[in-house]
């Protein structure tokens, strides 16, 4: 079994998930999964948790109601997990992580039919020319350009200018969310975090205060004014959900970009058969989200109970790391897991997850996709990689698995 730094350890003893986790995260899930689908490990920070590298299993526990996300049920447990980070519980923390993703229903279920309207597949579908638009512009720009750097110069810009516009978030202030992100969610240090949290929901405040002043046509305008069955949401709330918006917004479609775009550029096969057939597009897109998803770890969970999943049994009160990108290469229910198909029939891949926190924003993910990656093969025929895969680096993180950059030759 690998745990940090490589070395090799029986199987009762629980791995750590270290840094080999973030660059060679297939590798370490298909050794784990080759052990039992669920088995015990350490987080990074050194707590016990369980992973569920078995597809059978983490769609049965992406839906099973033993299973919460509400950290103010177990303050205790929550406790144990930020002190063995460094974290703090500052109140700006806190007032970010009152959102869909850490909550349990009923309120889970008041807050996500507060915004499912704004990422239907109808409503995303109008976005389409915009989105289009935006990607020409980016595309306009590196077209005059022999290298680039795919993720600062494409993959990122367009997400982000998109979910801002939806937002109704000023151009100027864009780029702060990207700085503000990564502190959030990559390794960064505990003060490092804890300023980005105020200084974001600081600017979230201030932003939402205007909005509910002088209020436009865009979705937090609608969030702060909208009543839904006399429901409206709290400030905190309010501040909350734009958080998640926002980064969750742009985050995961900027990895979806750019993971794409490296696994056709690794599969010339696959390549040219989508130059020769572009209606395979929106089927690779499916193909790329099964086979290397934007989420690693999904996240937080925990048991309520004890939890039997096969012929193991998670005990209450135990953390649960249910992973994506493993669940998704189990070859019990993709053939061929480790190979790129862009024919394949993908459906029920879990890159999105599954259950009541299946993600709201998979329409305009999807979209946003397609487009892009079209488009960027359109424009350059002989897009080619410019370095060597193996100095491709991933950003320190077992939420997201995304690439530090994506260094292209533009041709």
């Amino acid at each position: 079994m690998v745990i940090d730094h490589g070395r090799e350890a029986e199987v009762s003893a629980p791995s750590r998930l270290g840094e080999e986790f973030v660059q060679d995260p297939h590798t370490i899930a298909r050794m784990l999964r080759e052990e039992g689908p669920v088995r015990p490990v350490h987080s990074r920070s050194g707590l016990p948790a369980w992973i569920v590298t078995g597809y059978a299993e983490a769609k049965a526990l992406l839906s099973d109601p033993r299973l919460h996300k509400d950290a103010s049920t177990r303050p205790e447990l929550f406790a144990n997990l930020r002190a063995a980070s460094g974290a703090q519980a500052s109140p700006s923390t806190l007032l970010l992580s009152e959102h869909l993703l850490n909550s349990d229903p009923p309120d889970h279920t008041r807050l996500r039919r507060l915004v499912t309207k704004a990422f239907t597949a109808g409503t995303v579908a109008r976005l389409r020319p915009r989105i289009e638009q935006i990607a020409d512009e980016l595309l306009d720009d590196l077209a005059g350009r022999d290298e680039a750097d795919l993720l600062e110069a494409y993959a990122f810009p367009l997400p982000v200018t998109v979910i801002c516009e939806l937002l109704g978030v000023p151009a100027e202030d864009r780029e702060k969310f990207r700085a503000w992100s990564a502190s959030l969610i990559t390794a960064s240090g505990p003060q490092e975090a804890g300023t980005a949290s105020k200084e974001l929901a600081e600017y979230l405040t201030a932003l939402l205060d205007r909005k509910r002043a002088t209020p436009g046509e865009d979705l937090l305008s609608d969030l702060v004014h909208v009543s839904d069955e006399g429901d409206q949401l709290s400030e905190a709330e309010l501040v909350s959900m734009a958080f998640l918006l926002l980064v969750a917004g742009h985050e995961t479609t900027v990895s979806l970009i750019a993971n794409g775009v490296l696994a056709l550029l690794r599969a010339p096969d696959q390549l040219d058969a989508l130059r020769a057939d572009p209606s395979l597009l929106p089927g690779a897109v499916e193909e790329f989200l099964r086979f290397d998803g934007p989420i690693n770890i999904a996240t937080l969970r925990f048991t309520s109970e004890p939890v039997g999943v096969g012929d193991v049994e998670i005990p209450e009160n135990a953390l649960v790391f249910v992973s994506l990108l493993a669940a998704n290469r189990d070859e019990k229910r993709f053939p061929e897991p480790e190979r790129l198909d862009l024919t394949r029939q993908t459906g029920g891949h879990l890159a999105f997850g599954h259950g009541i926190h299946y993600c709201v924003g998979a329409p305009l993910a999807r979209l946003e996709g397609e487009i892009a990656i079209g488009r960027l093969l359109d424009r350059f025929p002989g897009l080619a990689l410019a370095e060597a895969t193996d100095r491709l680096r991933w950003r320190d993180s077992t939420l997201v698995h995304a690439l530090e950059s994506l260094r292209v030759r533009l041709v």
